[in-house]
């Protein structure tokens, strides 16, 4: 079986949904599948204006149609609703091909952030998106509740994961020097991650940002004494990640925060608002405190132990998450049945007996 991932989200991109779709590509042929991924580099493409990492490109039917021969899936996979995703979604539809989608960023609540644009408008436009897919795949329970009030069906669970040889704990000078303790956001710099808000904490020590992108230079003259160390990954990330006391996640819309799961595996405490993604990770966990006075949270983090916090990372795997994503696919294009997906390898399983 040959699946077809089409995302608006790939590299030079750093964030969630690339490293998603990097470790289920790479996860594709253990359970079955021949995994090809179409992408802004699949076509010309211009860098969106503020965002000069995200390519906006021009993708329309007829070019997928002409990269779809080439291609021969079998099944398909949009994983983002920009113009490769709504351009591969025109092409299925007018041929009939089955799909399946996912839905991994609060669009409605970013673009109201920056234009006064109504968020039903938006949830009405993504509710028709994903409304003609097979199954559209949330990452946690509280996601799937609120999209379900929205009006969205076919709601699939794809969890996430977190390499844990990469991140884990160690003996890490990356941060030596600074007054501790110390405070560290890690994310992409701009009005939807909410950082302002972690930057005004009045908290000791040093708070430290790793990330880049539009709201950069404006945060960087909230807190003069704040750390920004750009854009960090691999072991470099990993090695900083570990040198922390605290990881605060200021974000009140993100659905998942795959940094959530990096830095618990580092043993770092999380501070977070009780939202989607904190409430699904953190919640009732001990690895981390959930405030609306994320102060309260940060200075109470520091008071829990760090094995704990490694030991709830360790509950996530990328195997597990990749399972779950193909058994996902596997179903809504109907290879196999819904009580098969019960049985792990399930679509595994259908390639070998067929």
């Amino acid at each position: 079986m040959r699946l077809l991932i089409a995302s608006d989200a790939w590299h030079p991109q750093v964030n969630g949904v690339v490293r998603s779709l990097e470790h289920m590509a790479a996860a594709g042929p253990s359970l079955g599948f021949d995994t090809v991924l179409l992408t802004h580099q699949d076509f010309a493409s211009v860098p969106l204006p503020g965002y000069p990492e995200i390519r906006l490109s021009y993708a329309t039917k007829a070019k997928v149609a002409r990269r779809w021969a080439g291609l021969a899936p079998t099944h398909v996979h949009i994983a983002t609703e920009g113009t490769v995703g709504y351009a591969t979604r025109r092409y299925c539809l007018a041929h009939r091909r089955p799909f399946t989608t996912s839905y991994h960023t609060r669009f409605p609540e970013y673009l109201a952030a920056r234009a006064p644009v109504p968020e039903a408008w938006s949830y009405a436009w993504l509710r028709r998106f994903h409304g003609a897919s097979n199954g559209t795949m949330v990452s946690t329970p509280s996601l799937e509740r609120d999209l379900s009030s929205r009006g969205f069906a076919n709601l699939m669970r794809w969890t996430r994961g977190v390499d844990t040889e990469l991140f884990r704990p160690q003996v890490s000078e990356a941060l030596a020097g600074l007054p501790r303790p110390i405070f560290l956001f890690v994310g992409r710099l701009a009005v939807e991650k909410n950082v302002e808000a972690f930057l005004r904490l009045s908290l000791p020590g040093t708070k430290v940002v790793v990330g880049d992108g539009p709201d950069r230079a404006r945060l960087a003259g909230i807190d003069s004494s704040a750390r920004f160390l750009g854009t960090q990954t691999g072991a470099t990330l990993a090695a900083t990640y570990a040198a922390a006391d605290v990881f605060v996640f200021p974000s009140l819309t993100d659905t998942f925060g795959i940094v959530l799961l990096e830095a618990l595996a580092c043993g770092v405490p999380v501070a977070a608002y009780p939202v989607t993604g904190p409430l699904d990770v953190i919640a009732g966990t001990g690895a981390g405190i959930l405030d609306h006075d994320l102060r309260e949270a940060a200075l109470g983090a520091l008071s829990i132990p760090r094995e704990r916090c490694r030991a709830e990372a360790l509950r996530y795997t990328w195997a597990e998450s990749a399972r779950q994503f193909y058994d996902n696919i596997a179903v809504a294009h109907g290879t196999v049945s819904a009580r098969q997906r019960l049985r792990p390898g399930a679509a595994k399983a259908a390639v070998e007996l067929g």
